[in-house]
This record gives C-alpha cells, sequence and structure tokens, in this order.
C-alpha cells in the first residue's frame, strides 16, 4: 500500500496475473449468463390467475381440515368434488347457462 500524498485516502495497488484474470472473466461470464436466465423466465411467466374465489370461512374450513388429514388428501377430495359438481353441471346445459335452482 502506498499513501496518495494529495488527499487523506489509501490506495491499494493490486495486481492480476493472467490466471486470475481468466478465473474473474469466467465468473462474470457465469453470473451474466445466470442473470439473462433469470430475466428470460421473468418476462415468460404468466400472471396467476384465481380461478374461485373462496369465502374467508371456506378458506379456514380448508386450513382446518389440511391441518387435521393432510394437504394432498384433502387436495385430492376437493378436486373431485369439483369434478363431480361440473360433470352434473354440464348434462343438458350449454355454454353460460345455469342450472334453474342457481337463478
Amino acid at each position: 500500500m502506498k499513501r496518495d500524498g494529495e488527499t487523506d485516502e489509501w490506495v491499494i495497488n493490486v495486481k492480476y496475473n493472467k490466471e486470475d484474470r481468466e478465473k474473474y472473466s469466467d465468473a462474470i461470464d457465469r453470473m451474466q449468463e445466470g442473470l439473462d436466465t433469470m430475466i428470460d423466465l421473468y418476462n415468460e411467466a404468466e400472471d396467476d390467475e384465481d380461478l374461485i374465489h373462496y369465502e374467508e370461512e371456506v378458506i379456514a374450513a380448508i386450513k382446518e381440515a389440511k391441518e387435521i388429514f393432510g394437504s394432498d388428501f384433502i387436495d385430492q377430495k376437493i378436486n373431485t368434488i369439483v369434478k363431480e359438481v361440473l360433470s352434473l353441471m354440464q348434462g343438458g346445459q350449454t355454454r353460460g347457462q345455469t342450472p334453474d335452482k342457481d337463478k
């Protein structure tokens, strides 16, 4: 280290050999590639879309059931129920029409 006479700053001279420069260059290149990949993933990501808007009491009941019975079990049961309801609704209905009892 040498002291810069003009100011109160310290100047540190660091010398790199050719091998060190190549290592730093390679590391910077890998970091840039990783950053480019992250940017691509972000740009290609689709917005998440809520398919069902649950009421607060339903959300609380699902959370409680998952704590008791496990997340996978409850997910499977809810999916089965939803499939069944949708299959019943499709019987004899046209798109956009709702069953009379729900009008």
